[in-house]
């Protein structure tokens, strides 16, 4: 376990936190978004999304640890942020997200009737705007080759900051919203 600059905020690996898992002593809490919740987490994690994240939602028992966790690490560190905020004192994250657990060989509760995932939804999103608006370019309007600039500047930003403004605006669509299927 290590300390990272951000207040107290540790890091814990995929081999620890699966020890801690064993020994039913942390609070496994998910900071994705409802849909990435359904359909894949890691076995015992209790969402509370990162768009709707709420302190007072979060046990403050002092004989377990609250561990975070998102995708890739950056979402659960803004939520201990807002749990360092609150008051909290020591909040550790996963490094790596579900990423490194699943790179790790850990298993993962999956639900194949569950949303696409996020990342996907941008893709097609994202993908679809460039190619219709490049068509209609090409056969309509040069003017609609400024839809096609503004999409791959986004996704050059969404690269250079990890955040998605896309992937935050299809977060909350209702189908986005269900936690379970």
């Amino acid at each position: 376990m290590t300390t990272s600059r951000l207040n107290k905020l540790q890091t814990v690996d995929t081999q620890t936190l699966k020890q801690l898992l064993k020994q039913q002593a942390i609070t496994l809490i998910d900071v994705r978004e409802p849909a990435e919740y359904a359909g894949e987490h890691i076995p015992g994690a209790t969402l509370i999304s990162l768009s709707k994240f709420d302190p007072r939602k979060v046990p403050q028992d002092q004989d377990t640890k609250v561990i975070l966790y998102c995708r890739s690490g950056n979402r659960s560190t803004m939520a201990a942020q807002k749990l360092f905020d609150a008051g909290f004192t020591t909040v550790t994250h996963l490094e790596g997200g579900i990423s490194a657990w699943k790179q790790a060989g850990y298993a993962t509760t999956i639900n194949k009737n569950a949303p696409i995932s996020l990342m996907r939804q941008v893709q097609i999103v994202a993908g679809s705007l460039v190619l219709t608006s490049t068509l209609l370019g090409a056969f309509v309007s040069p003017w609609f080759l400024i839809l096609s600039g503004f999409m791959g500047a986004g996704l050059m930003f969404s690269g250079i900051t990890d955040s998605c403004m896309l992937g935050m605006l299809l977060a909350k669509l209702p189908y986005n919203q269900r936690s379970s299927v």
